[in-house]
């Protein structure tokens, strides 16, 4: 037990940074719109989407274990020059409605926490988490300083989580009507309520924590076969822009597989699940439709005002933390996505800054021009940009996974008794898995091209 529970910790890490990006400042926003709108209906998205965010993200974990590329460098690897430079630049647009939406969250959390700093001088001193960027991110792979990192981002993900359950005590909510809103209904498919669908889905799989669990893990793969003595690179392919990468051994890649995966199932079932359902609900249990306060400052509000000062504190740090750590995980991501895709070396520094100025500028205009309607509304749209994205993102993913060609390991006949004659073993989705994973894809896409005809007809997306 002892000797499992040390394999589980030495891989333990993706996880945690890949939750917070599901319980930002744009996850939140939707969730109290979805609950203030839809009460408890919405709540069957939420699950459904952690669901597939655990499947797609254990695909991702596959495929930086057996390829020990991330889904970038396999872009750039493997796929017409044109087509990667094409989803590169829709993975940049992503992190950037992200980051936008990290620039919003952070402006509010600080509004909230001293009012006599206003959301467009918020959004301003939010730069300032760039500075964070330079503690713990090594662009080198260096494992020291990127397990310091995860524990730094675990902790704001503990702090979340405790703070939620310190909220959801309070509530006072009928347990059958949330149970059954963890049923499909009517409500999902239809005109505004297929927008805030939308919106739950993409603001939980976020683009680039896909491209992101398949490259953290790397450097435990490495560090591991440096200890055990049998590291090796190779060239990706023979196209002229390949590049040498490392390929990890099959042990290796068995046991990160297993170790991994376990994690997110745990972490993103644990804290994701259960955070964005306790937003929800709170929203569901408290706020009506037509509330113009059912955002971020009105359940700050409404904490202080039926509980306690105490608990709209508490909140609002939370939503303060959880845009620190998004946007510094969305900069770990866009770094690792320009590499991989460009192979253009850009300090994290910089891509951190550059980033965060772009971020800036629309939500400044949002929030000048819209006031705190605009900066709710925003926070939604993004999400809902990035459910669209997925549709095209998470294509190659799962092509890459479900076929041999890019999923054959190399082993020693000691390893498998039931290789191939030429010493491979493939680690490709197998029949079932492939099904699974194009039927969630086509779930995906159908709904972002209803969502996109509804709106073009002027049904749904809110006033």
């Amino acid at each position: 037990m002892g000797s499992v529970l040390w394999k589980f910790a030495r891989f333990a890490g993706p996880g945690a940074v890949i939750s917070v990006a599901y319980v930002d400042p744009d996850n939140l926003q939707s969730n109290v719109t979805a609950g203030a709108e839809f009460k408890f209906k919405l709540l069957f998205m939420i699950l459904f989407s952690n669901v597939v965010a655990v499947f797609l993200q254990a695909l991702s974990t596959k495929l930086g274990c057996v390829t020990g590329m991330d889904l970038a460098q396999m872009n750039r690897a493997f796929l017409p020059r044109w087509l990667n430079i094409a989803l590169w630049l829709l993975a940049e647009a992503s992190i950037i409605c992200t980051d936008i939406s990290q620039v919003i969250g952070t402006a509010i959390a600080i509004n909230l926490l001293i009012p006599q700093i206003p959301v467009i001088a918020g959004c301003a001193i939010s730069v300032a988490d760039t500075l964070l960027i330079l503690l713990f991110y090594a662009p080198d792979g260096s494992l020291r300083k990127l397990r310091l990192f995860e524990i730094f981002v675990s902790l704001f993900v503990i702090g979340i989580f405790v703070m939620y359950c310190v909220e959801l005590s309070y509530v006072s909510a009928s347990v059958r009507e949330v149970f059954r809103g963890y049923l499909p209904s009517r409500e999902i498919f239809v005109s505004d309520g297929l927008f805030e669908s939308c919106a739950l889905l993409g603001g939980t799989l976020m683009p680039h924590t896909i491209y992101l669990g398949s490259g953290l893990v790397q450097a435990r793969m490495r560090d591991l076969d440096e200890m055990n003595g049998t590291l090796h690179e190779v060239k990706a392919s023979d196209s002229k822009y390949a590049i040498n990468l490392y390929r990890p051994t099959f042990s290796t890649i068995k046991a990160c597989i297993k170790y991994t995966i376990a994690e997110l199932c745990i972490i993103l079932f644990v804290v994701a699940v259960f955070v964005n359902s306790a937003v929800l609900i709170v929203a569901g249990a408290c706020f009506t439709s037509d509330e113009s306060d059912a955002d971020l400052p009105g359940l700050y509000h409404l904490f202080n005002d039926t509980i306690a000062n105490g608990t709209g504190t508490i909140f609002a740090l939370s939503l303060l933390f959880s845009g620190i750590s998004a946007g510094i995980v969305a900069t770990m991501a866009g770094q690792m996505i320009c590499e991989g895709a460009m192979n253009w070396r850009v300090s994290p520094f910089l891509r951190r800054l550059l980033t965060r100025v772009i971020s800036i500028i629309p939500a400044m205009i949002i929030a000048a021009a819209e006031g705190q309607k605009g900066l709710a509304t925003a926070l939604n749209g993004c999400n809902v940009v990035l459910s669209i994205a997925l549709i095209f993102l998470t294509f190659p993913l799962i092509w890459f996974t479900s076929r041999n060609k890019y999923m054959m390991v190399r082993i020693d006949d000691s390893q498998d008794p039931g290789h191939h004659s030429d010493g491979t073993v493939s680690m490709a989705n197998n029949w079932a898995t492939t099904i699974m994973a194009w039927v969630i894809w086509l779930i995906i896409a159908a709904m972002n091209v209803a969502l996109l005809t509804f709106l073009g007809l002027g049904i749904g997306g809110g006033d």
